[in-house]
């Protein structure tokens, strides 16, 4: 086991190295075996990352360096990542058995993710406030100051930018910690950052895990500003609590049981291929996906039969080999959980149409059929290859049962009608809705969910407000002449 790759934290411009502290395996769910040893944290290791980050922002030039330096550093790390992306991908893959032509698409979005927030920051404008009463006011927006970030294992990168690079670009320090299943891609961007000149303690990177461990300590740690959270709703409410005993804002986005809604005026093709990544996409582990599949009866045999030949047709197989399209779970703990609901169908009277458990941590492309509304299939978060297929009659039906649910962070329609789509599109609980498609995303808008889903929004102008402390200047104009 020693000549595994050492993944380590990194903290105020130092990454520990394998003879200091505790460790711990990294385990590539392809083959179960450990590909690497990460350094194991716990609160001294967080509360040092925090006093790293406090120093940099309190006394270092990185949040009084102009919007244009910042960018040209965060493109530069941008560039970087690009350079680096069959290392990155690799390593994502390698973590939670993602294939790898995905994880290669999403060190291409995490790329994207800092050059738009650098380009932003630098484009984005405050308000100016005439006043009738010889006073002027105008809007300020600064950085709010140390960032935590808590980051989820489904798209290490991906998610770990998210949260990272608005926060960079405003000119915050931030302390990452990355999900204990896939921590690698997080050392290889920090050490790409001090690479591209990002000033030590600007961005610090800790390993461990959450309850009495770093991310505990990152949660109720006063010297944290802000607290951004991506996973399960259960933990975002640990955190919550956590932050208001300190008066930090938070930001939680948490779970999801997207409804999937299609309707007999459908372009069928368009609406299985969507639906089909929609539910499949990642192995099913994505908060977005849409487990909820709602399908109107006229239609509803005719999507069934190609629905499940599509799913059947996916090439599952070594995340490391370019054609894979359909990987395992992430670990041995979640293929047990998502097992745990592949029991339930048959007491809770359903029907598997396709899929069930495959070899090693692989449960395969599962499309289930005559559940009920009120089955735990249907109404709690299974986060993996499973689908409930549901029929309904009429547009009013459809969304009263896709608003049925405690989640509500996005929803899906595939309809040819454009007045149905923005009517259905706007009673939808749901912070984001896709019409006839599935995961395109703008930076502009917001992105965070309702219920269950989390509290707060971030992306655009959205994220400045909440990496910043938005001020007002009012000032006196003298209104005499001379």
């Amino acid at each position: 086991m020693t000549d595994l790759p050492f993944f380590g934290h990194l903290i105020d411009g130092v990454e520990s190295s394998p003879d200091t502290g505790e460790s711990f395996d990294t385990v590539d769910p392809w083959t179960r075996e450990p590909w690497g040893r990460v350094a194991l944290g716990g609160k001294a290791e967080a509360d040092a990352a925090v006093a790293a980050a406090r120093r940099a922002f309190d006394e270092g030039l990185w949040p009084r360096m102009g919007f244009a330096e910042r960018g040209r550093l965060l493109n530069r790390l941008a560039d970087l990542l690009e350079e680096h992306v069959d290392e990155l991908a690799s390593a994502d893959s390698r973590d939670m058995g993602k294939p790898i032509t995905q994880a290669r698409h999403d060190v291409a979005r995490s790329a994207q993710n800092f050059r738009f927030f650098a380009d932003h920051a630098g484009l984005s404008t405050g308000e100016t406030l005439p006043m009738d009463t010889g006073h002027h006011s105008y809007t300020r927006f600064d950085p709010a100051g140390v960032v935590s970030a808590i980051a989820p294992w489904n798209f290490p990168l991906m998610l770990e930018t998210w949260k990272i690079a608005p926060a960079l670009a405003w000119g915050n320090t931030v302390v990452l910690k990355p999900a204990e299943d896939t921590p690698a891609s997080a050392t290889i961007m920090a050490r790409l950052a001090l690479e591209a000149g990002l000033p030590p303690g600007v961005l610090n990177v800790v390993h461990g895990y959450g309850p009495d461990s770093a991310g505990q300590a990152l949660t109720e740690n006063p010297g944290v500003d802000r607290i951004t959270f991506t996973g399960e709703s259960g933990t975002g409410r640990i955190i919550a609590k956590a932050a208001a005993a300190n008066l930090i804002p938070v930001s939680l986005e948490l779970g999801g049981k997207g409804a999937n809604i299609v309707f007999a005026d459908a372009d069928l093709d368009n609406a299985v291929s969507w639906s089909v990544q929609a539910i499949f996409r990642n192995a099913g582990q994505v908060c977005l996906a849409g487990s909820r599949l709602f399908v109107q009866r006229d239609i509803y045999d005719e999507f069934l039969d190609r629905f499940v030949a599509a799913a059947e047709a996916m090439v599952i197989g070594d995340p490391a080999e370019d054609g894979t399209e359909f990987g395992p779970l992430a670990s041995e703990e979640h293929y047990t959980k998502v097992c745990g609901y592949l029991d339930l169908v048959e007491t809770e009277g359903g029907r598997v149409r396709t899929g069930g458990r495959g070899e090693g941590w692989v449960v395969k492309p599962t499309v289930v059929t005559d559940l009920t509304d009120d089955s735990r299939l249907v109404r709690e978060e299974i986060f993996g290859p499973v689908v409930a297929v549901l029929p309904f009659d009429t547009e009013r039906e459809a969304v009263a049962r896709a608003n049925d649910t405690r989640y509500g962070l996005n929803a899906m329609i595939f309809t040819e009608n454009l007045h149905r789509a923005h009517r259905v599109s706007a009673q939808l609980s749901a912070g984001t809705v896709w019409v006839n498609c599935f995961f395109i995303r703008d930076l502009r808008a917001p992105f965070g969910g309702v219920g269950d889903s989390g509290i707060g929004r971030e992306g655009g102008n959205f994220s400045r407000e909440f990496f910043t402390e938005p001020k007002a200047v009012v000032m006196q104009i003298d209104s005499g002449a001379e």
